[in-house]
C-alpha cells in the first residue's frame, strides 16, 4: 500500500495498523475458547449419557407373572349380533336402519299392496276419455291417488301400528313376530280384494300344490294375483267412464257428416260436452266415490 500521500502520515497509519491486527487475535482467541468450551460441555453430555445407559443394563428386571390363559370357546356357538338395548327395546341405529330400508322400498310396497295401482289407473282412464291427455297432470293423480290410498288403507295401517310395530319398538315382541303379525292386516286386505281365479292362476303358475285355504297361500302368490285383480278392476271403472263420452262422441262425428263438414275433427267440437256433461253430474265425486266404495266391506 503506497503510504507517502497518506493524511495520517507513516506513523499514524503504522499505529492505526497494529491496532487492528490486536482486535483481529483477540477476536480469535475468543472464538478458540468458545469452541473449546462447547467441545467440553459435548463430552460431558456423552459422558452423562452413557453412563445411566450402562446402569440401566446393569439393573436387573423383576419377573412378571404368567397371564391367565383365555377359555376356549365353546364348539357351535358363532357369531351373534344383539340389536336391542338392554331394556330389550330395539336400539336407535336399528330403527334407523329399518326406516331407511323401509323408505327405499315403500315405491314398491305401494303400488304392490294397497288400493294405489287400481285408483290411478281409473283417474288416468278418466282424463283419458274426456280427450285431455295431459290435464290434469300426472303429478296431481298420483298425489290424489295417494292421499285416496292412505284413507282407504287407514284402518289397516292403524292394525299395524297398534299390534306390530309399537309392542316392537317397546321391547315387548321381537322382529321376526312383529313382521309376521304386521303382515297378517295386509294379508287380509289383500284376499278380500283378490279373485279365486287370479289366485288360482298364480298357485298354477308357480308350480304349487293347492293350499288347504286362501289364508294359507304365501304372500309371494298372493301379491301378483291381488295385483292383477286390482287392474282387472279398475278395467271395468274405466270401460263404464268412457260409455257416455263414446256416445257424445258419436253424435257429434254423425252431426259433422251430416251437414258436410267432414274436415272439422270431432274432437274439437265433443270436447266442451264431454267437459260440460262431466260437471254436471260432478264426475270426479262420481269415481271417487265409486273407488272407494268399492273397498268398502273389505
Amino acid at each position: 500500500m503506497n503510504t507517502t500521500n497518506h493524511p495520517l502520515g507513516r506513523s499514524e497509519f503504522a499505529a492505526h495498523a497494529a491496532a487492528v491486527r490486536e482486535r483481529r487475535r483477540r477476536l480469535a482467541r475468543v472464538l478458540v475458547m468458545a469452541a473449546l468450551v462447547l467441545v467440553i460441555v459435548g463430552a460431558l453430555m456423552l459422558l452423562v449419557a452413557s453412563t445411566g445407559h450402562a446402569a440401566q443394563l446393569t439393573e436387573p428386571i423383576a419377573p412378571t407373572d404368567p397371564a391367565t390363559p383365555t377359555p376356549a370357546a365353546t364348539p357351535g356357538t358363532g357369531l351373534t349380533v344383539e340389536i336391542n338395548g338392554p331394556n330389550g327395546a330395539p336400539s336407535s341405529a336399528i330403527v334407523t336402519l329399518i326406516g331407511i330400508t323401509l323408505l327405499s322400498v315403500a315405491p314398491a310396497l305401494l303400488l304392490m299392496m294397497t288400493s294405489f295401482t287400481k285408483i290411478f289407473v281409473v283417474l288416468a282412464m278418466t282424463r283419458n276419455a274426456l280427450a285431455l291427455p295431459s290435464i290434469p297432470p300426472n303429478q296431481v293423480l298420483a298425489g290424489l291417488a295417494l292421499f285416496l290410498s292412505l284413507f282407504i288403507m287407514s284402518p289397516i295401517l292403524t292394525d299395524i301400528n297398534t299390534e306390530a310395530l309399537q309392542p316392537y319398538l317397546n321391547g315387548s315382541m321381537t322382529f321376526d313376530d312383529a313382521v309376521a303379525t304386521g303382515s297378517e292386516p295386509l294379508r287380509t286386505f289383500m284376499l278380500a280384494h283378490t279373485r279365486q281365479e287370479d289366485l288360482a292362476l298364480m298357485v298354477r303358475a308357480s308350480d304349487q300344490p293347492n293350499p288347504a285355504n286362501p289364508a294359507a297361500v304365501s304372500l309371494l302368490t298372493l301379491i301378483p294375483a291381488f295385483m292383477i285383480s286390482e287392474l282387472r278392476a279398475a278395467f271395468i271403472i274405466g270401460f263404464v267412464i268412457f260409455i257416455p263420452f263414446l256416445v257424445i262422441d258419436l253424435v257429434v262425428s254423425a252431426a259433422l257428416m251430416s251437414m258436410g263438414m267432414m274436415m272439422l275433427p270431432p274432437v274439437m267440437i265433443s270436447l266442451p260436452f264431454k267437459i260440460l256433461l262431466f260437471i254436471l253430474v260432478d264426475g270426479w265425486g262420481l269415481v271417487i266415490t265409486t273407488l272407494v266404495n268399492s273397498y268398502r266391506g273389505g
